[in-house]
């Protein structure tokens, strides 16, 4: 790939395009290099050399070693608070390091600040994006170094070399004059992709890039890292997700309480000696043992069906946690949507502990006892601007009637029962950790006392150690009489967690296999090859 990468020393109008004279010509020439001659260009090396931080006397990272090669995806793991985010900004520009040194290409080099770094062909793309919603796709992307044609912005060549960078990565349904606001989470992410070509980035770090996408979206993405590794780029992948993190990389550098654990080629380790030097512990560690023998009917549906779903006849009952495998489009998600009435069934039944209920509405479920973690708990599981106490009481509060909703909560025990790690319970939501959320969402419903709850992709975006954290909550809740429903695109953890496995395909349920059964034969059945011959 033709990535041209450009150091501090070189001269201040050497160093980003579109600051080279602002002219369309320069965005265009810019632009050809990179979609034309992508077979050629400078290949970037980066080594971080004994990278120490300190806060305020808190030391976070301890003589970090770390090498970023051209043509390769490098991963970067560990639990949170492990150093991973303030490497990355070490690396960005966004802190100087107090020790240790930065090299491109064997050269030491220093920044100042993120522009700096993005002029050395340093490029970053956050979990949470840098894109300004109201703006064009290609206005995003050239953000700052707009082309310029007789004294005004050059839109028309502007979204022609974003046209040109698109095409190259394969991705021609996103249109450059497109407002970013009405872009899917996958499409932003293409942008941010977009942006760093653009500016000639040689290396490239992502945060967590599959932490919100759906299914679907990540095989995307798999498509752009592997289109970007071909062509020369070295790439930084920080991930929670092991399965991602062995299916793209070559090799994994391990972070543990912010210091340098080890770096193994990907062929060299397996994920449970992986989560060992992350956590140390072994991986079946991370799963609680499986309670007792299922109690009572809880929750059984009996032939219900809407225009997502058809024919769905299944029994939850108390102390039981029943995974719900599937892939993207199965109708997994559809499910619980329609059993917490976001999209109500249309024909069939509902009954809990034995009694008919009709659930038009998620206030009829909550009242009926069924509580509902979604999988996206920033936009629809919190008030993230709201505190931790007011997240935890807002189904409480908002769904229930009378002395249940005026009821006073030991809000210390519901927080300590979940533990959540924060400075106290009036702290803002929004800057609690991803694990930590997590909790509080799981808190909001602990609050309400279920006696059903669906749990939507529970541990998306948290570390291992939180992961853990949440598996031991929902099985103490199981171990509780709750009868759980638990959706999770990552089969390890489906398996380890279930005490029975539902798989669906296109809309129905295609079989059911015991705890402890094998990805393949999920997988079989997931895909409708294994219907009639699940067990």
């Amino acid at each position: 790939m033709a990535v041209v990468r450009r150091t501090a020393a070189d001269g201040a109008a050497d160093r980003i395009p579109g600051e080279r004279g602002r002219s369309a010509g320069t965005c265009t020439a810019a632009a050809t290099t990179l979609a034309g001659n992508v077979d050629g260009g400078a290949r970037v090396n980066v080594r971080l050399e004994g990278i120490t931080k300190s806060f305020l006397g808190v030391t976070v990272l301890r003589g970090v070693d770390l090498e970023l090669r051209a043509g390769e995806v490098h991963a970067l793991v560990g639990e949170n608070g492990a150093g991973k985010s303030t490497l990355l900004k070490v690396l960005a520009g966004v802190h100087r390091p107090d020790s240790g040194r930065i090299l491109l290409d064997g050269k030491e080099v220093s920044f100042g600040t993120p522009r700096d770094a993005h002029a050395a062909g340093i490029s970053i793309i956050h979990q949470e994006f840098n894109l300004l919603e109201h703006r064009s796709v290609a206005e995003n992307v050239f953000l700052g170094r707009e082309p310029v044609r007789r004294g005004q912005v050059d839109r028309r060549s502007m979204e022609a070399e974003t046209r040109r960078l698109l095409d190259w990565l394969g991705v021609g349904t996103i249109d450059p004059a497109t407002a970013v606001a009405r872009l899917s989470v996958a499409q932003r992410q293409v942008v941010e992709i977009v942006k760093a070509l653009s500016a000639d980035a040689g290396v490239l770090a992502m945060d967590e890039p599959t932490a919100a996408l759906a299914d679907h979206e990540v095989e995307l993405l798999y498509a752009l890292v592997g289109r970007l590794r071909e062509r020369g780029m070295a790439i930084l992948y920080v991930s929670h997700r092991m399965r991602e993190v062995f299916d793209l990389s070559r090799r994994i550098t391990v972070l543990k309480d912010g210091a340098f654990v080890a770096t193994s080629a990907t062929g060299d380790i397996t994920s449970d000696q992986l989560v060992r030097q992350m956590v140390g512990r072994p991986l079946e560690a991370l799963y609680p043992e499986r309670g007792n023998a299922a109690g009572d009917v809880r929750l059984a549906l009996s032939a219900a069906g809407n225009g997502r779903v058809r024919d769905l006849t299944f029994e939850v009952r108390a102390g039981e946690i029943v995974g719900l495998a599937g892939l993207q489009g199965s109708g997994r998600s559809a499910t619980a949507r329609a059993i917490w009435g976001v999209e109500p069934f249309a024909t069939g039944s509902v009954a809990v502990d034995g009694v008919p209920v009709r659930v038009d509405r998620p206030r009829t479920a909550v009242r009926a006892g069924i509580g509902y973690v979604t999988e996206d708990r920033k936009d629809e599981g919190l008030a993230l601007r709201q505190s931790v106490k007011d997240n935890v009481l807002l189904v409480r509060r908002a769904a229930l009637r009378g002395a249940a909703a005026r009821r006073a909560a030991d809000l210390t025990e519901l927080l300590e029962s979940v533990t959540v790690t924060a400075r106290g319970p009036h702290q803002e939501v929004r800057y609690l950790s991803g694990g930590n959320q997590q909790k509080v969402v799981l808190g909001k419903w602990l609050a309400v006392e279920p006696r059903v709850l669906i749990v939507d992709e529970p541990t998306r975006g948290i570390d291992v150690g939180a992961k853990q954290a949440v598996y031991r909550l929902l099985r103490d809740l199981a171990g509780g009489g709750v009868a759980i429903l638990m959706i999770s695109s990552e089969l390890p953890e489906l398996i380890g967690m279930s005490d029975r496995i539902l798989v669906m395909h296109e809309g129905a349920v295609a079989g059911e296999l015991p705890a402890g059964a094998s990805e393949e034969a999920v997988i079989r059945l997931a895909t409708g090859h294994g219907i009639g011959d699940a067990a």
